[in-house]
């Protein structure tokens, strides 16, 4: 009997229909176009509008998206994995709410939260699942209404986030397609640098902790900057030294959508031709859980069975990684 690997076999994505451009936010903070575009690489990010609608919302639409496209039947589900830094509600899980809407009736869910680098840390959750015999259709979701937690008279962090999700269903392969390998990491030594700092168990909520906009992400943009492109970039070169991939063996860099340039130095390190690289930053912004799994919407068409992928992501706390896997389907 072969090795069984976790293989991704379909993908969802949805985002909202408003529009922030960069030129309406030169209405709302002290910034220009020009500015953030050449420093970050974006031009405009998706907001979730509605008060009554939150980050679970994002992953239904996206989990529908998914099954309307692979005619799943959500029945047949095994698992379901949220990873987001913004969910619904604190306790309450988000992905339990999620599974329950789309009707996956026999699966168990949870919640994931590893920041930016959420996706990929629940992607190794469901490979794990799937290598194990346990289960056989684990479905994957990143979303985050990141609109929620930004304070938009701070132009530090109102120019590069936006609101989004994408989904993945890993199932079982035996023909050596899927996940092959995973370098994960993680460091407190960022913890102050990108962070809300109340409503925790640390500091709960009070009128103090509102009023002083502690309820809102707060970043030390040069130090995230220098560790994510130190980190993201070394785990790539890494993980492929270790399975013995040359630039030209790879065919898609699938990289975390949080700064253009930090995108750059990853694909450098590795040696990669531009065209090798997936964006989308331009049109999303910094969607935080929901980088990756959008990027392979975007370009699914693009993938072919067997092309050697590369994720690679940085977030908050610090959280990075970098998995290689290989496409499993033709689209």
């Amino acid at each position: 009997m072969n090795k069984i690997t976790a293989a991704i076999t379909a993908v969802g994505a949805y985002v909202p229909e408003d529009v922030l451009t960069n030129k309406m936010l030169e209405e709302m903070v002290d910034t220009n176009d020009e500015w953030i575009t050449s420093r970050t690489g974006i031009k405009e990010r998706r907001i979730l509008k509605d008060p009554n609608k939150g980050t679970s919302y994002l992953g239904i639409q996206a989990a529908k998206d998914l099954l309307k496209k692979s005619n799943i039947d959500p029945k047949e589900i095994d698992l379901v994995i949220l990873a987001s830094a913004t969910p619904d509600m604190p306790v309450a899980s988000t992905g339990v709410h999620i599974a329950t809407q789309i009707g996956a009736i026999n699966a168990f869910a949870y919640d994931l939260q590893a920041a930016c680098s959420g996706f990929l840390y629940a992607m190794s959750n469901a490979a794990a699942y799937i290598e194990s015999g346990r289960y056989k259709k684990v479905l994957v979701i990143g979303a985050d209404k990141m609109s929620s937690i930004i304070d938009y008279t701070d132009r530090t962090t109102c120019i590069i986030f936006g609101d989004g999700a994408g989904a993945v269903l890993m199932e079982p392969n035996e023909e050596g397609l899927g996940l092959q390998d995973e370098i994960l990491r993680s460091d407190s030594i960022g913890r102050e640098s990108l962070k809300i700092e109340a409503g925790g168990s640390l500091m709960p909520p009070t009128e103090e902790t509102v009023a002083r906009k502690l309820h809102f992400v707060q970043q030390d943009g040069k130090t995230v900057f220098k560790f994510a492109v130190s980190n993201m970039s070394g785990v790539s070169e890494e993980v492929m030294k270790r399975n013995g991939l040359a630039s030209e063996d790879v065919d898609w860099l699938v990289a975390h959508q949080a700064n253009k340039r930090i995108i750059g130095a990853t694909a450098s390190r590795m040696n990669l031709a531009e065209d090798k690289v997936l964006m989308n930053i331009e049109r999303y912004g910094n969607t935080t859980s929901a980088t990756l799994p959008l990027l392979l919407s975007d370009y699914e068409k693009q993938f072919k069975k067997g092309d050697n992928i590369i994720f690679a992501s940085f977030g908050g706390g610090f959280t990075w990684g970098a998995t290689y896997l290989k496409w499993a389907y033709n689209s």
